[in-house]
Order: structure tokens, then sequence, then C-alpha cells
């Protein structure tokens, strides 16, 4: 198994990277997705948040109000701390759980969102960093989901910087190209993950993931 840590700012377009390493045949472990099934109404999680931040962070329904508290943590290193401490730890032993399921010679692709910030790099083969220009993450997020500008600094400021991302880079994605062009950039970085995964030690002909041209 080749695991793989992924990772980019905030509309660097990480996940339509990550969605065409599936379609080439990665396993997909993506941290949001997690994030969301763990703070679930009903779970241990969202008990915690609402202990932590109050009943103002639920929806009429019960659900958590996303968009509330991220107006809340963003601005707020401390609060953006504690709500990081609730549901780190809850991520983790979930994407540790699906990565044993995973088969043996799978390339897994953890879509992790602040591993720079979290210092995971060394949990991983290989990390694979998302890179756009500030200018073009700040566009992607008003044009594209509707933050308001302030908003989409905010949450760009609370994350690691470029530099930073870059420097814990085995691989770097320059997402500042058409969807063409990152195509075949993408192509090129699964083939090296399967040169990758065949060097490692074990690795045997019956059991290694192939490259893809699709």
């Amino acid at each position: 198994m080749l695991k793989v840590g992924l990772t980019g700012g905030i509309g660097a377009g990480k996940s339509e990277v990550s969605r065409l390493l599936v379609a080439h045949g990665a396993v997909l472990i993506d941290a949001d997705r997690i994030a969301r099934e763990v703070v679930a109404p009903g779970t241990p999680g969202l008990a915690a948040i609402v202990d932590a931040f109050g009943k103002d962070v639920l929806t009429p329904d019960g659900a958590l109000d996303r968009p509330r508290l991220g107006s809340i943590v963003f601005a707020d290193p401390e609060r953006l701390a504690l709500l990081n401490s609730i549901v780190h730890p809850l991520v983790g032993a979930r994407s540790h759980a699906l990565e044993t399921e995973a088969p043996d010679d799978a390339v897994v692709v953890h879509d992790v969102p602040l591993l720079t910030e979290n210092g995971l790099a060394p949990l991983y083969d290989v990390v694979i960093v998302v890179d756009a220009a500030p200018a073009t993450q700040l566009d992607r997020l008003v044009r594209l989901r509707g933050m308001t500008e302030d908003d989409a600094r905010a949450r760009m400021a609370a994350q690691a910087t470029r530099e930073n991302r870059r420097e814990i880079a085995d691989i770097v994605i320059d997402n500042d190209v058409p969807l063409t062009a990152l195509e075949h950039r993408v192509q090129d970085v699964w083939d090296d993950l399967v040169r990758r995964a065949h060097a490692r030690p074990g690795a045997s002909p019956e059991s290694r993931p192939e490259a893809s041209s699709e």
C-alpha cells in the first residue's frame, strides 16, 4: 500500500485533483466528508461541539450549522483550535479504519485540507500539494462558492501559507491552469505514484496498482 497525503489551500482545486486520481484507480479517504460524518446529528462529535460552542451552532432541525460555526471559529484562532481538538481525533480514527479496509496493493489518497497545519506529512509515503495563486483561490471562493470576500480572506488566512505547504510537498500540482492541462498533470502524477508503489519493498508483479489511461 502506498499512502498519499493530498492537501492544498481552500479554493485551490484539491477536490478536482482527488476526483481525477480516483478515476485512475486511487482509493480516496476524504477528511472533509469524514468530518461531516463524525458530527452528524446524534453523534458524540456533535454533542461535544454543542458543549463547547452552545446550541446557537445548530440548525432548527438539530444539525450542525456550518456557516454559523465557521463565522465563529475562522476569525478566532483559539476557538478554531478548540474545534479542531474535538473533530480531528474523530476524523483520524475513522480515516485509519478506512485505510485498513483498503486492498494491500492500493494507492490510498488521504484528502486532508489541514495536513500542513497539523504537521501530518510524516504519516504519508508521499505528500501532494495542489497549489494555486491566492488571487485564484479568492476568485473561486467568491464566484463559485458564494462567499463574501471578507469571509474568503479570513478562511484563507486561517490556513498555512502557500510557502509552508510547498515546503512539505513531494509533488506539487499547479492548478492555475485549464482543466485539460490539469488532467494531463494528474496523469503524470498517477504514473509516478504507481512507479513508487512498484518500488516499495515487498511489492510483486501480482500485487501492484496499474497505471490507467482513462
